[in-house]
């Protein structure tokens, strides 16, 4: 983890009065697209390198395992799941708006696999520009280097995926930035939007709160605040007129992958000792628990920094991540939505290239494994 300078905080409260109208394309978004384009490029040429002698299965379904087929089982069938499905309570713990998007998809493209594949392509280009824009608020040509970190993720294997990852933050990160922006009304719709794809909105949405809070306080913007949680309460008022409980998303989460309440300690010794009684997952158990780690570190940084808008939108994560689980559970997917992390990387690396290329160095090579593992029928992250 890279911190931001006190200077790059005044550039940061200075930066929304020197903000080009949105619909402005800069040279920036073309660049951070070149990123986008060039990183899906490499992706699917280590996907075909990758293959031979691990994989026969087809392109698209290399792409749509696990989470992806639940989310197409939901738009396909609802959340009764398919015809004979024994295990279909489990759908519950998905939220309902990428079902719905592809659902909406589906109509023009009907292949399913092929429709939520695209919904991330074309979500992961969204999150380049909105991420490069973001970061040059705070430093002016900063944003390629973050663009790039968050490119170069050991998770970004998820940003090719049928997941919710860059569903998600194609519409967390614009949220994140009109807010600083101080454009409340547009944040509050990007942000709810957000909370009907991932739980992950409510964290959102408390980060928006205390930036509220700490920056604006025009009270009659205040009721936008309220918006992002809409979402999470009309979805829960649908379980509990199917199944009798508001909570029935965290009760499939308990049920069907072991996401219970432990003491911290103990779920990273539940981690540790599934990475050494599991070989054949002993890689993702511990990338989990280095992902664990960066994730208490970022936390503690925006504490001792007082940034107190980006603390209230990742510690309840940690909370969420490191107890709230039996053990260390897509941890390290996760660190895809801790954009703070890149940001950091990326603002400081404008100014210091060797540590941009410190952080690529390290984190490329494991992107690339990951890629080839998860392509190939091995889970990551």
């Amino acid at each position: 983890m890279v911190p931001v300078t006190d200077t790059q905080q005044t550039e940061v409260a200075s930066a929304p009065d020197a903000e080009p109208p949105a619909r402005r394309i800069r040279p920036s978004d073309a660049t951070a697209l070149l990123i986008w384009l060039f990183w899906h490029v490499g992706a699917y040429i280590y996907m075909a390198l990758a293959a031979p002698g691990r994989t026969t299965l087809p392109l698209l379904d290399r792409l749509t395992p696990w989470d992806a087929e639940n989310f197409i089982t939901i738009a396909q069938y609802g959340y009764d799941g398919s015809p004979g499905m024994t295990d279909a309570p489990k759908l519950t713990a998905f939220f309902p708006g990428m079902p719905l998007l592809l659902r909406d998809l589906h109509v023009l493209i009907p292949n399913w696999d092929l429709a939520i594949v695209l919904i991330s392509l074309v979500a992961s280009a969204v999150v380049a520009v909105a991420l490069s824009r973001l970061s040059e608020s705070y430093r002016a040509g900063s944003g390629v280097y973050t663009v790039l970190a968050f490119f170069l993720s050991p998770f970004a294997t998820f940003l090719l995926a049928g997941y919710s990852e860059a569903l998600f933050l194609a519409l967390a990160i614009p949220a994140w930035h009109l807010a600083r922006q101080g454009k409340w009304a547009g944040a509050a719709w990007c942000a709810a939007f957000a909370s009907s794809v991932r739980i992950s909105g409510l964290f959102l949405a408390a980060g928006l709160i205390v930036m509220f809070l700490v920056k604006d306080r025009r009270w009659r913007k205040a009721p936008w605040l309220a918006l992002p949680v809409a979402p999470v309460v009309a979805y829960m008022l649908y379980l509990w007129s199917r199944t009798g409980d508001l909570m029935a998303w965290k009760r499939a989460e308990a049920d069907y992958w072991g996401r219970f309440p432990e003491m911290p300690w103990k779920v990273l010794t539940n981690t540790w000792d599934r990475s050494v009684n599991e070989p054949v997952l002993a890689t993702s158990y511990r990338e989990e628990i280095l992902a664990a780690f960066v994730l208490v570190a970022l936390i503690v940084y925006q504490l001792v920094r007082r940034r107190w808008a980006e603390l209230a939108y990742l510690a309840p994560q940690g909370v969420a991540l490191l107890a709230m689980s039996s053990f260390y559970m897509s941890v390290g997917r996760a660190s895809l939505l801790w954009w703070p992390l890149y940001l950091s990387v990326g603002v400081t690396g404008r100014r210091r290239p060797w540590v941009f290329l410190a952080y690529a160095a390290v984190a490329a090579p494991v992107m690339a494994i990951n890629i080839g593992n998860f392509t190939t029928g091995a889970w990551t992250g």
